[in-house]
């Protein structure tokens, strides 16, 4: 008899159903052990390592018995631990700025594919403005922080099997810039089977069919996985002081100056060893994790672990105001102690998929700003909308390519021409998903200056020069296109049927 997803989230576990979670990991512990003898000596070296992280989340995703939190218990956070940017930006920066960024190293995550925008390889190498592509756009930011301030902030990148390969070919074209670059590999853990509870992997290569048997576990593991590579002892060495992590593709996730001179004036027994950037919630944001007080800790919500009856509160604006940016800033000597004495509590985040073929797996992943309680004197910063500007889909690469932003040094900003702050609400159909796709359908990007909602179905594409204003609607039917004209100016329209130009 096996034990399934559902029999873990009963009460308190009864004899029997301990027996059955000691056996499951005995199995689970064979089989890993039987993976590793397929594996060359420098790979198993390193995979042991990965599975050593694996099997203690097992061990705790077995032991794990109803919802994660008990919503009684859930309250918001105190008025002190959540400071509003404004307050820290007051403070002002001190004369030796350089001082402060020679203790920071930037750790972007990029263990990501772009393969939701239809592209192959690692996501940080698509283009996004003027041919450059995510990473380069990161590395002119910090070439040009050191640059200005005669500083070495180092960048770091969390890669995954997925991705380190294509991204160690590319890091060559950096080697002039002023800016040290280092990389280290996230876990790679084997997906198991959501009845047997066993990998379905059957030895330790990732190609072919066992390409879908491995998984990199959730940007939780960069604590564990920069710790094994010697990254985090190096960094210490030279003198570091705190991390800057952020996804690799918020573009809004600059080094902040004020921020970090924050970090760096608080008195030596009272010093913040974590900061998450958080910014006010729209109707767009319902699903992001959001900061609780729970149990006299800040601790961070996600979606995921809301039991069922409380989503529809958990979205709700008026209740959770803040959303997590996934902006962080982390001690390094914290990060440390904590890794030294295993006392990193992350919740598991129990992700289910459903493979080609129709096996139903789960993953166990975790989530980096979980850490945010094992944290001493942890803060939430409330920052402008301006520091998320995260290109997920085609609609969001619309933007960041439009002239709604300005391009400076790596750094995008809101044009100053636009006379509202806030983004429009920009939703491209289907046809537009795939960034090739999305690229023939427009002759060049449309002046959205003033353009408050465009919505886009059906076959539609943009000639030269098109101006969008107010609230635009352009719904092309099936067997219907819309060719929208060369220099057209559309301001608050809906426009459907069919409209074809043919090049005479």
């Amino acid at each position: 008899m096996s034990l399934t997803v559902e029999d873990l989230t009963g009460g308190v576990m009864t004899e029997f159903q301990e027996k059955l979670r000691a056996q499951h990991e005995d199995s689970m512990h064979r089989e890993l052990e039987a993976l590793l003898a397929t594996a060359s000596k420098a790979e198993a070296e390193i995979s042991r390592k990965d599975f050593e992280g694996f099997k203690n989340l097992f061990h705790r995703f077995l032991q794990v018995k109803g919802p994660a939190v008990d919503w009684a218990k859930i309250n918001r956070p105190p008025e002190e631990s959540i400071l509003p940017y404004e307050q820290i930006k007051m403070k002002g920066l001190p004369d030796d700025i350089s001082a402060s960024l020679n203790k920071l190293a930037v750790v972007k995550l990029n263990g990501g594919l772009g393969t939701s925008m239809g592209c192959t390889g690692p996501k940080s190498l698509i283009s996004v403005r003027n041919e450059n592509t995510f990473l380069d756009l990161t590395v002119q930011q910090i070439e040009h922080l050191n640059k200005t301030f005669n500083a070495d902030v180092p960048l770091v990148l969390m890669n995954s099997f997925n991705t380190d390969e294509d991204t160690k070919k590319i890091l060559q074209k950096y080697k002039h810039h002023r800016v040290n670059i280092h990389t280290f590999n996230q876990s790679r853990y084997p997906r198991i089977n959501k009845e047997s509870l066993l990998p379905i992997a059957k030895n330790m290569s990732t190609g072919g069919q066992n390409g879908e048997a491995w998984y990199p576990p959730g940007h939780g593991d960069v604590y564990a996985s920069f710790s094994n590579s010697g990254l985090l002892d190096k960094l210490l060495s030279e003198g570091k002081e705190y991390i800057f992590v952020s996804n690799i593709d918020n573009l809004g996730a600059t080094v902040d100056l004020f921020i970090l001179q924050h970090l760096m004036s608080q008195p030596a027994d009272r010093r913040c060893e974590f900061i998450m950037e958080v910014t006010d919630k729209t109707r767009a944001d319902v699903k992001g994790g959001t900061l609780i007080q729970y149990e006299d800790h800040l601790r961070l919500l996600e979606i995921a672990q809301v039991p069922k009856n409380h989503v529809d509160e958990f979205k709700s604006v008026t209740k959770f105001k803040i959303f997590n940016t996934n902006n962080l800033w982390i001690s390094l000597p914290a990060i440390k102690r904590l890794q030294d004495t295993n006392k990193l509590d992350l919740e598991i985040i129990v992700n289910p998929k459903t493979l080609d073929g129709g096996l139903n797996v789960i993953q166990l992943e975790t989530a980096v700003g979980a850490a945010i309680k094992s944290f001493n004197n942890a803060l939430g910063v409330n920052v402008p909308r301006s520091r998320f500007l995260p290109v997920k889909t085609s609609s969001d690469l619309l933007l960041v390519m439009s002239n709604l932003y300005s391009l400076d040094a790596g750094s995008l900003t809101m044009s100053r021409k636009r006379e509202f702050p806030s983004t429009p609400h920009v939703k491209l159909g289907s046809s537009f998903t795939k960034v090739q796709q999305f690229l023939c359908r427009f002759e060049n990007i449309p002046d959205m200056l003033e353009l408050d909602h465009l919505t886009v179905s059906g076959d539609v594409t943009f000639g030269k020069n098109v101006s969008l204003k107010g609230t635009v609607i352009i719904i092309a039917n099936h067997g219907d296109r819309i060719d929208i004209p060369a220099g057209a100016m559309l301001e608050n329209k809906i426009v459907s049927g069919n409209l074809r130009i043919l090049d005479h």
